[in-house]
């Protein structure tokens, strides 16, 4: 065995056994040691890890011409085996489908789940990637803005680049249909892989801009947002249309100087609504039917004339079609994961997309999440809107009976969004602070389970609410589970679990899972030069990520400290855990 296969087992050090209880010693605040934890990647080794932090904290700018020069002087073979030792060994499991597959067995066997990501992204350059965007994101009968036009979700060039201030989310931009068709059949292919290796306990996450055109989300979330502005004016309060618990009769009032108007009655009898009042102005389950016609369904009466107005511009046929193109793609990934018994997260992104995105998520989980959760939504906390958007998408599961999953992060798009809000002059989405979006998750997960501990009181089925909490804050994971305990929900509920990205955090990650708790860990994978720029931004990681890890680095030294005085330098235990 030569040096640097030596090296590679390093990070091996620190795969030992821990139980139930010697977690109650982290849950505590007493687990302060390297000891009991246990650390799994096939690839990666310790002392290349403490490296990458130290210098990742050196250097935050540079970390993408480091790579591009060190392929152009090294070659592409030797680049390659450069990567693999390092950055990509430590943040990606593998090239395909196949060699991915050792990573996802040696994490089963510590009781740790996956959550598969083809991580592959163009490596395009700014102008580049702004002129897809803005091309992509204006019809072709031109971007025309209405009176009361928003101007958060029309696309300003300069954040059409959206990788701007972004580290840790993957970014697609739109070229043509074909390439929304190839993205569609990479994600089933991870929906495969996943459903292979992972004995039906695995989730592929997935991105909607990857499967159609930007200009789509944009138009459809100006839609919701004129929808509730025009409930706002003619009933008051605000928020979304299902809190307002009004009536078809209410409705029917508010109308009443039009007299016996056909557009009203028309209108009427296709709003949606049940005993408890209307859910929606408009059939949205019609947006995951591949037929809808958008121009034609987002119209609502003038409250003063009877005239049917549209709440979207006029969309060229052409243009329909690609969004019915989008659903479809769409219908096919879920129809496919719920075959395969595999559940699907859909990301969150960029407040100007996210109305659109969650109302289809949410549609697509009143379809295909009807005996158990098969479709997540994302919910990012550090907007001030997240807690009433939870809120209110839980009602309606309840109301219509479908199973809700979430998935409950920080967020990604933060310094964006803010600068964005500023220079196109709307309110700032953000929380103002740091604590405020901690108080906002833990209010937000709160509710959530509030609402499982009132399934299981009932005697229903607790697994209509399932939540991720996808963090990589230690007192946030701790809280988590002290709520469960406080309320009673047991790990065995199968209603909540953990998740941190690969190659951060194992600290928190493999406790969990050995503790038998729900954990997963984030696994981007893909050919080594197609997610560099993946690679890159791992590397960037701002400098409050890598403060966090602090804690994993002593603990990492520490146990090579005790490996070292106990002679196990070269120790690889082996894992017998089953995940929940």
């Amino acid at each position: 065995m030569g040096v640097s296969a030596s090296l590679f087992g390093l990070h091996d050090l620190l795969q030992r056994e821990v139980g139930r209880t010697q977690y109650e010693a982290y849950e505590s605040g007493k687990y302060n040691t390297g000891r009991k934890i246990v650390y799994s990647s096939d690839e990666g080794n310790i002392l290349w890890t403490l490296c990458c932090w130290r210098r990742s904290n050196q250097n935050h700018t540079n970390t993408r011409k480091l790579m591009k020069l060190a392929k152009t002087v090294l070659g592409g073979t030797l680049f390659d085996l450069l990567m693999k030792s390092s950055f990509y060994g430590h943040f990606v499991a593998g090239e395909d489908r196949h060699k991915i597959v050792p990573t996802l067995e040696r994490l089963r066997s510590f009781g740790v789940k996956p959550i598969l990501d083809y991580s592959v992204e163009e490596d395009l350059s700014q102008e580049e990637a702004e002129k897809r965007e803005v091309e992509s994101s204006v019809s072709s009968a031109g971007d025309v803005k209405e009176d009361d036009a928003m101007p958060q979700y029309h696309v300003d060039k300069s954040f059409a680049d959206r990788r701007y201030k972004v580290n840790s989310a993957r970014t697609y931009f739109y070229l043509n249909e074909a390439t929304c068709e190839r993205n569609m059949e990479t994600f089933i292919k991870c929906l495969e892989a996943v459903s292979g290796a992972t004995f039906g306990t695995g989730i592929t996450a997935i991105k909607l801009t990857a499967l159609g055109r930007p200009q789509l989300l944009l138009q459809l979330s100006e839609v919701i947002m004129r929808t509730r502005k025009y409930m706002e004016d003619m009933v008051g309060g605000q928020g979304n249309v299902l809190t307002h618990h009004k009536t078809i009769k209410d409705l029917e009032k508010y109308y009443a100087s039009l007299g016996d108007n056909k557009n009203v009655q028309d209108f009427l009898k296709n709003v949606t609504s049940d005993k408890e009042g209307i859910l929606h102005l408009f059939p949205w389950s019609g947006i995951v039917d591949e037929d809808s016609q958008l121009s034609d369904t987002f119209r609502v009466p003038d409250p003063k004339t009877g005239q049917m107005r549209r709440l979207i511009s006029q969309i060229p046929p052409k243009e329909e079609e690609m969004f019915r193109n989008m659903i479809r793609r769409l219908n096919t990934i879920v129809k496919t994961a719920a075959e395969l018994d595999v559940r699907i997260m859909i990301d969150a992104e960029q407040t100007y997309f996210q109305p659109a995105i969650s109302r289809i998520t949410l549609e697509m989980m009143r379809k295909y999440n009807k005996e158990k959760a098969i479709v997540f939504n994302t919910y990012q906390c550090y907007l001030r809107e997240a807690f009433r958007e939870v809120n209110t998408d839980l009602e309606q599961a309840k109301r219509q009976d479908f199973y809700f999953g979430a998935k409950l992060v920080r967020g990604a798009y933060m310094e964006q969004e803010r600068a964005r809000a500023q220079a196109l002059g709307y309110p700032d989405p953000v929380n103002p602070s740091y604590e405020a979006t901690t108080e906002m998750y833990h209010k937000t997960l709160t509710e959530c389970l509030r609402r499982i501990k009132i399934l299981k009181d009932n005697g229903e089925d607790a697994k209509k609410i399932g939540i991720m909490v996808a963090s990589h804050n230690e007192d946030t994971v701790r809280y988590a589970i002290e709520k469960m305990k406080e309320i009673g929900i047991s790990p065995e509920d199968k209603v909540i679990c953990f998740g941190q990205l690969l190659g951060m955090c194992d600290y928190i990650t493999f406790p969990l899972g050995q503790a038998g708790y729900s954990a997963y860990k984030y696994i981007p994978y893909g050919p080594v030069q197609e997610v560099l720029p993946y690679l890159s931004r791992r590397a960037q990681e701002n400098k409050g990520v890598l403060k966090k890890i602090q804690k994993e680095k002593r603990l990492l030294l520490a146990e090579i400290r005790r490996r070292l005085m106990r002679g196990q330098l070269f120790y690889k235990p082996k894992g017998n855990y089953v995940p929940i």
